[in-house]
């Protein structure tokens, strides 16, 4: 059981120029239970401009340190945060969430920042820089060629936050802000910055980023806007009405300051045509959208507002749901017993009775009622029993495709054929997020591609990924949030493309040896250092970029395909069959291209033991030309990047791993094959290695 805690009045405080202020007036907040003051919260004295300036003379710090360095910092405030989750679970019963809807909340924001630490360390150079697409060759000659850079954007990332996720709206933005290496100036919903408040007291207090990294304004955004500059860039998720507005304030727009919305959307389910009321299919639909209204009490961006339902299967989806949602127990949330909690306040409670009083001309009510509260106050707190509405006529009707009712509520459209179950999806304008339920391929086929342009995200839901589908409504760090049209045209999280983000992409023209000391990456073409010293007897940390061993010559024989033939069982005909390889499209028998790179590994491999402990993997191969029986091939092995290892729990010995660009040329010197190489290569010791624990060590 979650504990709830009923302070006395909190007053959260903005954090802007590396100091905290609160101030003793202002909005006054009760708490969506009971209806008890829970917080007095204001921005009145913040210098928003001078907060903006502060953040981006501080940003510098934080440009400085390389891509690894901020994921090993974003992995460490993880890891704090997450000790200290459970202080932060009993506050947001405040705001009416259950504890499964806080894990969401907490737990998921919390889990974003380890996603984003591991994808740049695993995708990202140790670089302040990130080297994006291939070197192009701009001169016939090879000796002029380009190559994009991402660099951080000089500013800071404005980002204004919804009410109903508190920690998670936060921290989705802030995790790819700080990878790009940009500070963030956060702007949480009035209604529940108390809790998002809370967690940046710990991030701060943590000193485990540095200073003016984050800042936190509470209360009323005043002025904030009017001082946004273009290196900066604005986040901004909420109602799609103030997406509009804030898109074109005069900043923004006469200083083409990015501007990324993730707005509201009447997002849709789809249960196909091929169900039956017997397949499993169906009892899952109906669990989603049950889930989903109730789920946050359904103030969820992505939540299901429109359920697209076989005609036929009207009555039987009514019914489901109407079991399912008697399931339902609403109050306290701090309870064990309750499964859906209030909303944020009873001011959002009579915005979304407002909408149902205007959704009334267009639909009719199959599922209301008065459920027995479990503890909290029907009339002070915020609670509103889930709503199940029915559009007989969705083709024609407006209200359902344009009236969000941000709460438990969802309505039923039927539909014929689907091609009519497409367009209504689409007359909600473009959704964030949406779902198929189905197990036959041809209508998933048809679905998907009929509704993805009007979609950021789809979820085909059937029997075989039920046990491991994360839901209609849930985001994941790694695919893309946001959708277009009504849904605010923007796009968050998706992996790294969030971090492109927050960072400038130049075009850089040079010739192969310059570019490749600004890109510390082997660009072909660029002076090379040959030594004495074999590259693969060197360690991780004495090989540098561009140390490079041209090998002795091999001429390849009848007897190397043959045998090579023999050993692997590949008989084909361009290499074993005299006849059909003059047929062929070579002329000629030609070895494999598995030898060729089997033959350069033995030309360039240093067979001692060393620094060189084992073949990590092999990239990129290309093959060029073929090479026949005569034909003498050598290979130039060269070090292209250099990629530092953290140490894994229980492994001692550090490593590196570093890749190589390997370049297999003929007799006439024509390239013939392609491809990089990544070993794995013992390194020193560093600062970020763990301690070296020594047994019978007293701690």
């Amino acid at each position: 059981m979650t504990q709830s805690i009923t302070p006395e009045i909190l007053r959260p405080a903005s954090y802007v120029s590396g100091s905290w202020r609160a101030n003793a007036d202002g909005q006054l907040l009760l708490d969506a239970v009971y209806g008890r003051p829970v917080a007095v919260i204001s921005s009145e004295g913040v210098d928003f401009g001078g907060a903006l300036a502060y953040g981006r003379r501080a940003g510098g710090a934080l440009r400085r340190m390389t891509f690894h360095e901020r994921a090993r910092a974003l992995r460490a405030l993880g890891a704090y945060l997450m000790e200290r989750k459970e202080a932060y679970y009993a506050m947001s019963t405040l705001t009416g969430a259950t504890r499964r809807d806080s894990w969401v909340d907490i737990e998921g924001g919390i889990g974003t920042l380890f996603s984003y630490a591991s994808a740049a360390r695993r995708e990202l150079p140790d670089e302040r820089f990130w080297p994006d697409g291939k070197v192009e060759r701009l001169g016939r000659e090879g000796t002029f060629v380009g190559r994009h850079l991402l660099v951080p954007r000089e500013g800071v990332a404005v980002q204004i936050n919804a009410f109903n996720f508190p920690v998670w709206g936060m921290l989705e933005k802030f995790a790819p802000a700080f990878i790009g290496g940009m500070p963030s100036l956060v702007k949480p919903a009035p209604q529940t910055a108390y809790l998002t408040e809370r967690v940046v007291r710990d991030i701060v207090a943590s000193g485990l980023i540095p200073e003016g990294t984050l800042q936190l304004v509470t209360g009323e955004p005043g002025s904030l806007l009017d001082h946004v500059e273009e290196q900066d860039v604005v986040a901004f998720t909420g109602s799609a009405a103030t997406a509009a507005k804030l898109r074109v304030h005069p900043a923004i727009v006469g200083r083409s300051v990015p501007f990324n919305a993730e707005a509201d959307s009447l997002n849709a389910s789809v249960l196909g045509l091929s169900v039956k009321p017997e397949d499993p299919e169906f009892a899952l639909f109906v669990r989603e959208v049950a889930r989903e209204m109730t789920g946050k009490a359904g103030q969820k961006c992505t939540a299901i507002r429109r359920a697209m339902v076989p005609i036929s299967l009207i009555e039987a989806v009514t019914e489901g749901l109407r079991r399912e949602l008697a399931k339902v127990t609403l109050g306290d949330p701090a309870r064990d017993d309750v499964r859906m909690g209030a909303l944020v306040s009873v001011e959002q409670r009579e915005r979304v009775r407002e909408t149902l009083a205007k959704l009334a001309g267009e639909t009719r009510v199959l599922i209301s009622g008065e459920a027995t509260l479990l503890g909290g106050d029907r009339e002070k707190g915020a609670f509103l029993d889930p709503t199940v509405l029915l559009c007989e006529n969705p083709l024609t009707a407006r209200g359902p495709h344009e009236l969000e009712a941000f709460g438990p509520v969802v309505t039923l459209l039927p539909y014929d054929s689907l091609e009519d179950a497409v367009t209504l999806t689409k007359l909600g304008r473009g959704s964030l997020a949406g779902s198929i339920v189905t197990h036959d391929r041809a209508e998933a086929t048809e679905l998907v591609l009929g509704m993805a342009s009007s979609h950021g995200r789809l979820l085909v839901l059937n029997r075989d990924n039920a046990r491991e589908n994360t839901g209609h409504g849930s985001p994941l760090p790694q695919l893309n949030h946001g959708g277009p049209g009504r849904a605010g045209g923007g796009s968050e999280l998706g992996g790294l493309s969030a971090v492109r983000h927050h960072m400038n992409r130049v075009a850089v023209q040079a010739d192969p040896t310059i570019l490749t000391g600004i890109t510390r990456e082997f660009v072909p073409g660029a002076e090379v250092t040959e030594d004495v010293v074999h590259p693969f007897r060197k360690s991780f940390d004495e090989i540098q970029v561009g140390d490079s061993l041209l090998t002795h010559r091999r001429t390849v024989t009848e007897a190397d395909i043959v045998n090579f033939a023999g050993l692997t069982g590949d008989h084909f005909y361009a290499h074993v069959d005299e006849i059909g390889a003059k047929e062929g499209i070579f002329g000629k028998r030609v070895a494999h291209g598995y030898f060729l790179i089997s033959a350069a590994a033995g030309q360039f491999v240093s067979p001692a033991p060393g620094p060189v402990l084992a073949n990590y993997g092999l990239e990129n191969l290309r093959f060029i030309e073929p090479v026949g029986i005569g034909d003498t091939i050598r290979t130039r092995l060269t070090c292209k990047r250099r990629i530092r290892k953290d140490l894994r729990p229980g492994e001692i010995r550090p490593t590196g791993v570093v890749e190589w660009r390997s370049e297999i040329t003929n007799q006439d010197g024509a390239l013939v094959a392609t491809y990089d190489i990544l070993t794995l290569v013992e390194r020193a010791r560093d600062a970020f290695d763990p301690p070296v624990e020594v047994p019978g060590s007293l701690a």
